[in-house]
């Protein structure tokens, strides 16, 4: 609650300090934070890393079945996600995301880009520098982001209630140790597996409209004690005893 109430403060002297100074953002530019700063309104045709980054955000905001590409253009899909994010925080669903849309991001992510209620420890209980998976460490970390931002959606869209992590990113020792598939997308760092409250079988089916395209739940072999989800370019789901 302090780091966000000093950020508060923060965001709040800056404001100021543009009004007195007269170099308030533009019209349409949302105020710098300390994670990434939007510079410009974007809608559909616009390109770019900030387009990407918008995406990030957003990814978790798409429809049964769907993945939102991570390709800096802001295309009808993104546009898409962007009015189901807008929409989900009570602000103008119009798809174009300007300086309400930005400070709404803002208000939920923290310094290292996390969204507030995720961290980068809970999606990696395995090493610390993300090395030792299938992928290099960055991208495994840079995956954990992306999938904490899917996750935060799906908090968001069950009524803000808890998700609790029990695994994220493993490398190929961790994963060997606990008995995980030779393939698995815990070496990828984009995948997550939940337990406790909600159900295992809510989170199985809520997690098919917040863009993960692997879902293994209770019924499955090996996951009645868990919901895993996940990116994959093979998009599989599975938990019987939920339905699925």
């Amino acid at each position: 609650m302090l780091r966000r109430a000093t950020r508060t403060l923060l965001s709040f002297v800056m404001i100021m300090a543009g009004t007195v100074l007269g170099v308030g953002a533009t019209a349409g530019t949302a105020h710098a934070d300390e994670c990434y700063t939007w510079n410009r309104t974007l809608s559909q045709g616009a390109s770019g890393s900030d387009v990407t980054q918008l995406q990030i955000r957003v990814a978790g905001w798409v429809t049964s079945g769907e993945r939102l590409s991570y390709d800096g253009q802001y295309g009808a899909r993104t546009a898409a996600a962007v009015k189901k994010f807008q929409s989900a925080y009570g602000l103008a669903a119009d798809g174009v995301a300007g300086q309400a849309t930005f400070n709404k991001i803002y208000a939920l992510q923290d310094a290292d880009c996390t969204p507030v209620h995720f961290n980068y420890s809970e999606l990696n209980k395995c090493n610390s520098d993300w090395s030792g998976g299938a992928v290099s460490a960055a991208t495994a970390k840079a995956n954990a982001l992306k999938t904490m931002w899917k996750l935060e959606a799906m908090r968001h869209a069950l009524g803000d209630v808890p998700i609790t992590i029990s695994s994220g990113f493993r490398s190929y020792a961790c994963n060997n140790a606990v008995g995980g598939s030779s393939t698995s997308r815990h070496l990828y760092g984009d995948a997550a597996d939940l337990v406790g409250s909600p159900s295992l079988c809510t989170l199985a089916r809520q997690s098919r409209v917040h863009g993960f395209s692997e879902i293994l739940g209770p019924g499955y072999p090996g996951h009645n004690d868990h919901t895993h989800v996940a990116f994959d370019p093979s998009p599989y789901w599975s938990a019987p005893s939920c339905g699925m």
